[in-house]
């Protein structure tokens, strides 16, 4: 392959490969694709001889249950064997929906360590919030407590002439006379 100067792949040498790979597609369309003749099953032919299937290993030849003639029973029962080898349990390491994300792994603890501390950094903010909430209630509560209770008056006080100077008086104390 013609390389330039810099190592690199020249127009030429791509014109050259894409030619050729569009001679040899061409030619392919033109031939008609291999069939591979299946063997015709003798009708006649016995099923052949199978071995005991608790006697079969990871090496036996498994072809045997293969053949049209076996019951699919014993066909299943030998690949479960064959399947059963710890060789086929191995895990891809890549495939990452294997693990049990319900479980989480313990913290390492210098991490944890490393949490507390920033707790313990952090509590002034959660401390200020919290004094912000207790003065802001006590200081709903003082402009509560400054507010005059409401006048309740008598039914038809009113209608009497100076019904509001009485309403607005002290109440009488016992032992002390009424101003008239």
């Amino acid at each position: 392959m013609n390389t330039g100067h810099d190592g690199m792949t020249t127009k030429e040498d791509k014109e050259e490969f894409l030619s050729r790979w569009s001679r040899l597609k061409r030619e392919a369309e033109d031939q008609p694709p291999e069939q591979v003749a299946d063997k015709p099953v003798d009708p006649k032919a016995p099923a052949p001889e199978l071995p005991a299937l608790d006697k079969l290993t990871f090496e036996s030849d498994y072809r045997a249950f293969f053949h049209p003639k076996v019951d699919e029973d014993v066909r299943r029962a030998a690949l479960k064997k064959l399947f059963s080898d710890p060789r086929f349990n191995v895990m891809d390491g890549l495939d990452t929906y294997i693990d049990d994300y319900s479980k989480s792994d313990p913290i390492p603890p210098a991490m944890l360590a490393g949490l507390r501390q920033a707790q313990k950094i952090l509590e002034w903010a959660k401390e200020d919030k919290e004094q912000v909430a207790k003065e802001q209630a006590l200081k709903e509560a003082r402009a509560q407590a400054l507010e005059p209770p409401p006048v309740q008056s008598t039914p038809g006080a009113e209608l009497r002439p100076g019904a509001q100077d009485e309403a607005a008086a002290p109440p009488e104390v016992a032992g002390t006379p009424a101003k008239s």
